[in-house]
């Protein structure tokens, strides 16, 4: 997923944008209101991440609702340290989808934006990608091929998730660096292919017919013809 974090408190702000990326998500962010909500509303995301109180001339209820004005339905997780039930029920009622309250522990708030994501996503989205005997489910998060789990760490998931979403189509080193790592140029290292190499191990070499190609010069390719 990618995630809009908007908090003006540096620790809180690295705490869960670390947790976010490796847990396998995109995560941009914002430290005062008016950056948050010039990302927000220039940017698509999968999710927003929204501090109550902000600096910037803009807390968090006018981002909500400026963005609820110009029709921007992204689901809204709402963190902060106002954790009275008026509280609450001001920001639920901008527009905001859930209210986390700090202290709060990560596995919540990772509960919590899953499950907004879910249920923000309509019926005709598709929840499951397959190329071949190969099985994805992303609301599960759940790998299977020719029925049997393939056990995937969360960068692994998202590198399979791109090749499967780009099936029969080659795949460049950059579209990976910048589709799957977040990077816009490249590090001159070997984590793609440390990355691949992990992943054929896990969809291809247990199985008689590898479904990932190297295309020499090229990148990749993902398909079963």
């Amino acid at each position: 997923m990618k995630i809009l974090l908007v908090e003006d408190n540096e620790r809180v702000r690295d705490f869960v944008a670390k947790g976010l990326r490796e847990s396998g998500h995109v995560v941009d962010q914002a430290a005062n209101g008016r950056d948050g909500l010039f990302l927000a509303s220039s940017e698509t995301y999968d999710a927003i991440i929204l501090d109550r109180m902000l600096p910037g001339g803009i807390d968090g209820i006018g981002i909500i609702e400026a963005l609820r004005k110009t029709g921007n339905k992204t689901p809204i997780l709402i963190l902060s340290a106002l954790a009275e039930v008026d509280d609450r029920i001001k920001g639920l009622k901008a527009g905001g989808d859930d209210y986390l309250t700090k202290p709060f522990a990560f596995g919540e708030l990772m509960a919590r934006l899953d499950a907004l994501v879910r249920r923000s996503q309509r019926a005709d989205v598709e929840t499951v990608l397959s190329v071949g005997d190969l099985r994805m489910d992303l609301l599960a998060r759940q790998v299977t091929r020719a029925g049997k789990p393939v056990d995937l760490q969360p960068r692994e998931f998202k590198l399979l998730e791109y090749l499967m979403r780009h099936a029969e189509q080659a795949v460049t080193r950059t579209m990976l660096l910048e589709n799957v790592w977040d990077y816009h140029f490249d590090p001159q290292t070997n984590v793609i292919d440390a990355h691949i190499s992990k992943l054929r191990q896990k969809i291809d070499a247990p199985f008689d017919r590898p479904l990932l190609q190297t295309l020499r010069g090229v990148g990749y390719k993902l398909g079963a013809s």
